[in-house]
């Protein structure tokens, strides 16, 4: 067996270098916005003061409620305390990393959660993500794009979510109900994020349907998702894992070589 790959700290930048050049403030958003954006609760976790800062007033220019911490202990006890809607979430913190505040988190919180890194390779997204990560951003990275993210990430339905019809769905021992968001596998409830249910969630609404990652892309992340497409990879071997759905003989999500992912019979 290979040894577990080895996470190293990379050397942190400043705050203001790990923001890209662009840190002009937004325009005032309109009233009817602010208000619809004040009713959600945002928590930017980060070590670096000035980061936290420029992210925190992007986001209360907005019009979100923000709390900040800078460490991971801090960012639980805020959680717990008041629930954030969507956690900015740094890999790299003093304590508890990222990843592990995001893996505490899951076991009491179902937030949004953004990851971002100062790593380019492949290893901090994967297991940032495995651990129930929404999306992710490397450094350094534009506040605007992240706030966008946010909004399209809010804007999904929160109940059928790509589905024609709200009923009940089964395939074999799978059964998803698109009104209380729950999916059990012969009767068992199976835990899944907001993310990786609506991925679900799609795939299901369609069955005959061979959704590509851009299609998944835009029901899931949003029209106004930038990144790799390659996200929607991840999560779909999330999503299998928790489904104990064999990728080598799938029965809930096939794959389409060459085109994408679709619904089996179970």
């Amino acid at each position: 067996m290979e040894p577990a790959p080895t996470i190293r700290r990379p050397t942190r930048r400043s705050g203001e270098a790990a923001l890209n050049a662009d840190q002009s403030p937004p325009p005032s958003p309109s009233a009817a916005a602010s208000a619809a954006a004040a009713r959600v609760r945002a928590l930017v976790v980060d070590d670096e003061p000035s980061l936290r800062t420029v992210v925190a007033g992007y986001l209360r220019r907005e019009g979100y409620a923000v709390q900040q911490a800078g460490d991971g202990e801090q960012a639980l006890a805020g959680a717990r305390a008041d629930p954030p809607d969507v956690v900015v979430l740094d890999l790299m913190l003093p304590g508890i990393d990222g990843i592990e505040v995001c893996r505490r988190l899951r076991t009491f919180s179902d937030a949004y959660v953004i990851m971002l890194t100062a790593r380019t390779d492949e290893v901090d997204k994967l297991v940032g993500l495995s651990i129930g990560a929404d999306d992710y951003l490397t450094k350094p990275f534009s506040p605007r794009e992240l706030v966008a993210r946010i909004q399209a990430m809010l804007r999904r339905p929160r109940t059928g979510t790509a589905g024609d019809s709200a009923a009940p769905r089964r395939f074999g021992d799978l059964a998803l109900d698109p009104n209380s968001r729950e999916v059990h596998v012969a009767g068992a409830l199976v835990e899944l994020t907001r993310t990786e249910f609506d991925v679900l969630d799609t795939l299901s609404a369609r069955p005959q349907l061979v959704f590509t990652r851009a299609q998944l892309i835009e029901s899931v992340w949003g029209t106004g998702w930038v990144g790799d497409e390659h996200l929607v990879d991840i999560h779909v071997g999330h999503v299998r894992r928790k489904l104990h759905d064999d990728p080598g003989a799938p029965r809930y999500i096939r794959t389409v070589r060459g085109v994408g992912y679709r619904m089996g019979p179970g």
